[in-house]
């Protein structure tokens, strides 16, 4: 890890050094929405623009891993929602719907979903931070998945499957757009067989 610069203040590993260029794109983001620019990074972290791209490669990966990170209170209001449910096609059914109806109001998820950045997100719908914030999704349902028949494997294609249907919806959400109770029986009537 390279020392100089960070303002007089060199973190003490990479880990630390990510955290903190994540930490000032949130507040670059903040500021500027999603055309925030990597020099408005290094300038707030006191760097220069090539130490941020040793950790990130572009502004998309960068946005990427910052609205990953803030994910977190997110999954907790989803696992309390679902609370008790059991059912594993129910628990799916009301994770995509509930996910679809907070994304306008999920600030940094929003900002990789939103109509115009769909074709990023398309492009990574199935990278590795995707599936893995879908796999810590299902791991916060109180469902059993082992006991309701579902290895691991078949849960990494389960968290595949969810997600291409969250993309299908940011996509093209219909005409009119589904909602509450009838979002849920669309996705009770040709997701849930999945699940049984």
């Amino acid at each position: 890890m390279r020392t100089h610069g960070w303002s007089g203040f060199a973190p003490a590993d990479d880990t630390e050094a990510v955290e903190r260029i994540v930490a000032a794109a949130r507040r670059a983001i903040d500021r500027s929405g999603d055309e925030f620019s990597i020099a408005e990074v290094a300038r707030d972290l006191g760097v220069t623009r090539q130490t941020v791209y040793r950790y990130f490669p572009s502004a998309e990966t960068l946005l990427t891993a910052t609205a990953i990170a803030q994910t977190e209170h997110f999954l907790d209001v989803l696992a309390e929602r679902l609370g008790d449910i059991k059912d594993p096609a129910t628990a799916v059914v009301e994770g995509i719907a509930y996910t679809l109806e907070q994304l306008p109001e999920q600030k940094y998820l929003g900002l990789l979903l939103r109509p115009g950045r769909a074709s990023a997100f398309s492009a990574g719908v199935t990278s590795d931070t995707a599936k893995s914030f879908g796999r810590a999704l299902l791991e916060r349902f109180s469902v059993d998945w082992a006991s309701a028949g579902i290895s691991d494997s078949a849960l990494d294609e389960l968290v595949e499957h969810m997600l291409r249907i969250v993309q299908s919806f940011v996509i093209d959400p219909g005409r009119p757009p589904r909602r509450g109770a009838e979002l849920r029986d669309y996705l009770s009537t040709w997701v849930a067989p999945a699940l049984t």
